[in-house]
């Protein structure tokens, strides 16, 4: 139950804003959720948005469960996010 990640342009430029290594960490990341989004996943209070911890930083993704899209719509430090 494979799914693909699709990001945000404002998402994506504040992922490579990041420190090189990070960025790796974050894209390894979304290697391992594309494969199992719900061990990873969490609810958030936006209705239609799940939550995913990466360190300090966190990924509101909406979740497309008929097309298996995972659709990064903003990244952010977790102090800026909530």
């Amino acid at each position: 139950m494979s799914f693909a990640v699709k990001f945000e342009p404002k998402a994506l430029k504040n992922i490579e804003r990041l420190p090189k290594e990070m960025q790796t960490r974050v894209f390894d990341k979304f290697v391992e959720v594309s494969k199992e989004p719900f061990r990873y996943l969490e609810r958030f209070s936006h209705p239609t948005y799940y939550k995913l911890r990466i360190g300090d930083y966190r990924a509101l993704i909406e979740v497309d469960f008929e097309n298996k899209i995972l659709d990064v719509k903003i990244f952010e430090h977790r102090g800026s996010i909530y």
